[in-house]
């Protein structure tokens, strides 16, 4: 069993001693430290970087997530450096925060990292911009999980004033600034009642005019440190009276009364779900969005145990038996077995234009060869993989665009005979093309998120063609 200490960061949310008590039960930790109204967040971060742990994992918890079900299972199985849990968020509906699942390096790490001058991203985020800082130079990135986890949920007006403040100032970019208002859209209020839904409106306007654009960083940082001033002001001025005690029995009825609310945890009846399509046809989107919609995939996993099963024919794969799903080519050459040892397993085909597929395939395999010199074993299991893989699928190591363009075609023709008589069973997806949420929630029977669909892939192709433009450039010069 891993050695797991909790972290609990509260400050005056309602839930806060059933927050705790849910923490304590579903995680099991040998020591909780709790930070108790330490304000503002960056002095918050700063203590509890501060805290001397002997441990494999530190749980952070937030006082505003109510936790429903078992997590030391995970937990105890667990080796990746962080998780990031998905929750229902009462707002915005499915996304990631609130319950951070962190091994014990990356949080000396983080303790460790220097902050940047006049920096922003510190200020509105110092949790994870240190974070991400100190995981950097590790080459490791974050992983998702989906569990039972109700977020800000029974809150105080007072708190979901300051929350939702603080979440205009964070919405100012382009991509979050689009979240925030297809989440607003879905807030429905009636006229003259107050509700939170109300209340957070009001704060997105009240600091959209508190804090201009042009504000600067410290200036930023002083508006977000006086935010429960601004609260109570705001509260009293508008002649709000606050909710009373939060307890379990509220969050019992609340249970009951909402049995048929939509599953996402752990214990939650979810089919198995496989993507079909090849790479470079929008698979590492695919995986985002089902992670979206509750679903834990995995994207091309590449470790030994499935290396080793998938290469002696064994498809009851170790790595589903935690997890709901698998993407890309690893589905590829084995998906009629997966269909009979899963019953009642659900298949994405993500297509895509083919002479924009075979470009960007091109682009994606450009230095990435089959075989190499390697000292590291885990990128042996890697080459292996990749080996046994582009052989299964593709039928060669190496990009060719005519053998490709014959591997897609039959590709899709062959998918589409065999569920040919079960087209439920069977989504076709063109996500480069913008198509979303639309279609694979509604085949899934799962509520469209309020975050818009992601799209992963762009960042990577550009790299790519990044990369190869100084040889590019040379072979002209030759």
């Amino acid at each position: 069993m891993a050695k797991v200490d909790l972290v609990f960061r509260q400050i005056d949310e309602r839930t806060r001693d059933v927050a705790l008590a849910l923490a304590q039960e579903h995680i099991r930790p040998e020591n909780t430290f709790i930070l108790d109204d330490v304000r503002p967040f960056t002095e918050c971060v700063n203590q509890m970087l501060a805290i001397e742990h002997d441990c494999d994992y530190v749980v952070y918890v937030d006082a505003d997530c109510l936790i429903l079900e078992d997590m030391r299972a995970f937990i105890d199985a667990c080796d990746a450096p962080y998780v990031d849990s998905y929750v229902s968020d009462r707002f915005r509906g499915r996304l990631h925060c609130g319950v951070h699942i962190t091994r014990s390096d990356v949080v000396r790490a983080m303790a460790a990292t220097k902050v940047p001058e006049n920096d922003l991203k510190y200020v509105l985020r110092p949790e994870s911009r240190l974070r991400n800082l100190a995981m950097k130079p590790m080459g490791a990135g974050k992983q998702f999980r989906n569990f039972d986890i109700l977020h800000d949920h029974f809150q105080s007006y007072h708190h979901v004033f300051m929350k939702y403040a603080l979440r205009q100032l964070r919405s100012r970019t382009k991509e979050q600034r689009q979240r925030l208002i297809r989440a607003m859209k879905g807030w429905k209020t009636e006229a003259g009642v107050m509700c939170d839904l109300t209340i957070a409106r009001h704060a997105v306007d009240y600091a959209s005019t508190a804090v201009p654009a042009t504000a600067t960083p410290q200036e930023v940082h002083d508006f977000i440190e006086a935010l429960p001033q601004h609260a109570t002001a705001e509260l009293a001025r508008m002649g709000i009276a606050d909710k009373g005690e939060f307890t379990r029995e509220e969050l019992d009825a609340w249970l009951s009364d909402n049995r048929d609310r939509v599953g996402y945890g752990q214990n939650a009846s979810k089919p198995k779900i496989f993507g079909l399509g090849l790479s470079r046809t929008g698979t590492r989107s695919l995986t985002s969005a089902l992670q979206m919609l509750g679903y834990d995939c995995s994207h091309y996993p590449i470790d030994e145990d499935t290396y080793v099963e998938l290469s002696n024919a064994q498809y009851d794969l170790t790595i589903l038996r935690d997890l709901d799903g698998l993407t890309d080519i690893t589905t590829i050459p084995f998906y009629p077995h997966f269909d009979k040892l899963y019953p009642g397993s659900k298949f994405v085909l993500t297509v895509r234009d083919r002479e924009s597929w075979l470009a960007s395939c091109a682009r994606h395999w450009y230095n990435r060869p089959a075989f190499k010199e390697f000292d590291d074993p885990d990128e042996e299991t890697h080459l292996r993989m990749r080996q046994f893989l582009r052989a299964a699928v593709y039928g060669c190591y190496n990009f060719d665009p005519d053998r490709f363009v014959s591997v897609y075609d039959q590709h899709v023709r062959s998918v589409m005979e065999y569920f040919k008589d079960r087209p439920e069973d069977l989504l076709i997806i063109d996500i480069c093309s913008g198509e979303g949420f639309g279609k694979l929630a509604d085949f899934l029977g799962r509520p469209i998120p309020a975050a818009p669909f992601p799209h992963n892939g762009a960042v990577m192709s550009a790299k790519m063609v990044a990369d190869a433009e100084p040889q590019r450039q040379a072979s002209r010069v030759a």
